[in-house]
């Protein structure tokens, strides 16, 4: 916790002190507009001024002493005023690189340092690849995704872009209201859909429903709704509320106890249901793989920054040689996609270099823990009770 604080603190104070130095360019670009336009408006004041006086002079008279002194005063006025904002703007462009040195200063750029070399290479850097090219199927970039399997030598079956293709025309159609693609893929799936116990047909035969009594086609609605019926008793109650939507359709949905059918969260919830029914189907996450490693990797990394410059003043290295990083980062619980075991004996997160372990009267440890107490007779003791066993009654435990 004090690490992760200070961390804080560091990335906070390195905000704050470029925005101190954002705000005095800010203040000083202000005041420069300020008073260089007031200047400039005084010199072309003067010229209007002049211009007027000479107006009234024949073109062919030579101008006298006093014209003459006119026209050098103005002339004079004009070059003190250009040099004035020229001396500003100076000032300006030193305010603009102190701001430059203070974000260099603060922030750092530099996160080559960061990188393990040789990770993402052969099988890896395949994978990554595959990773890539999910991402940007997901996102609809068919084409782009295509040219990426072409161009990194990609065996990926066919039929596998066009169900992402299929998933991104549904959830298009979905944002613009139309629940026809997304009812013709539910009916496909129906049987699927049953075993994981989905109500997303319902969900859009709902949303089609209130579609048709909010736009005042109530016989369409009364002949759908018998549709419905096959969904009970399951969702009785909600077909019940459906029901009494009749009674207001002279009067508007709006102005009734179901107004909230309208909603437009609901088609929101739907399009997330859909992906997270179709991604399971497919036997891919919810969300995608390169955008939570992008996301995790923005938490993480001025973190690491900042503890490899503290090792690096302490003189220590050889930092990132393990598979693990050498402190923990806390990347926020929508980042937590399995449990977490911490030895009690050893107070220490375990891996797949340090497993827990299950001894034979069921208490849990890692393996480094059971290690430290196993005796020359392959015996151990528990530490939480007095239970004594062989090492190999200890199993190992797998979440």
């Amino acid at each position: 916790c004090q690490c992760n604080t200070t961390v804080k603190y560091y990335t906070m104070e390195a905000c704050l002190a470029v925005e101190r130095e954002q705000d005095k360019v800010l203040k000083k670009l202000r005041t420069l507009s300020g008073s260089a336009s007031k200047k400039l408006q005084e010199v072309i004041d003067q010229v209007n001024a002049l211009k007027e006086q000479f107006s009234i002079v024949p073109a062919d008279s030579v101008l006298g002493p006093q014209y003459s002194g006119t026209v050098k005063s103005c002339m004079q006025d004009a070059k003190d005023a250009c040099q004035s904002v020229s001396t500003e703007h100076k000032d300006i462009h030193a305010a603009i690189s102190k701001f430059g040195r203070a974000v260099d200063k603060n922030f750092q750029s530099e996160i080559s340092g960061m990188c393990v070399e040789g990770v993402f290479t052969g099988e890896q850097g395949q994978q990554l690849n595959m990773v890539i090219c999910e991402h940007l199927f997901r996102q609809g970039k068919l084409d782009v995704g295509e040219k990426v399997v072409q161009e990194a030598g990609l065996n990926i079956d066919p039929t596998y872009m066009e169900q992402f293709g299929g998933m991104n025309h549904v959830l298009e159609a979905l944002r613009n209201k139309d629940v026809e693609p997304a009812l013709e893929w539910a009916v496909v799936h129906r049987d699927e859909l049953q075993r994981h116990g989905s109500s997303l047909e319902f969900r859009l035969r709902q949303l089609k429903f209130v579609s048709l009594i909010s736009t005042g086609r109530t016989q369409e609605a009364l002949a759908y709704s018998k549709v419905l019926g096959q969904f009970t008793p399951k969702h009785t109650k909600e077909i019940k509320r459906l029901m009494g939507c009749f009674l207001f359709c002279h009067r508007g949905l709006e102005h009734s106890p179901y107004s909230d059918l309208l909603d437009p969260w609901h088609w929101t919830d739907v399009a997330d249901v859909f992906a997270r029914d179709a991604c399971k189907l497919l036997g891919l996450s919810l969300e995608s793989p390169l955008g939570v490693s992008l996301s995790a990797g923005c938490v993480a990394l001025p973190q690491l920054l900042h503890l490899r410059s503290v090792m690096v003043q302490r003189q220590v290295s050889d930092i990132w040689s393990r598979d693990e990083l050498p402190c923990e980062v806390n990347l926020g619980w929508d980042k937590r996609y399995h449990s977490v075991f911490t030895c009690p004996i050893l107070r220490q997160q375990t891996s797949d270099l340090n497993p827990p372990v299950r001894l034979a009267c069921g208490h849990t440890i890692s393996r480094d823990a059971m290690k430290k107490l196993v005796s020359h007779s392959k015996r151990l003791k528990c530490p939480y009770c007095p239970l004594e066993m062989l090492e190999s009654d200890v199993k190992d435990i797998k979440f």
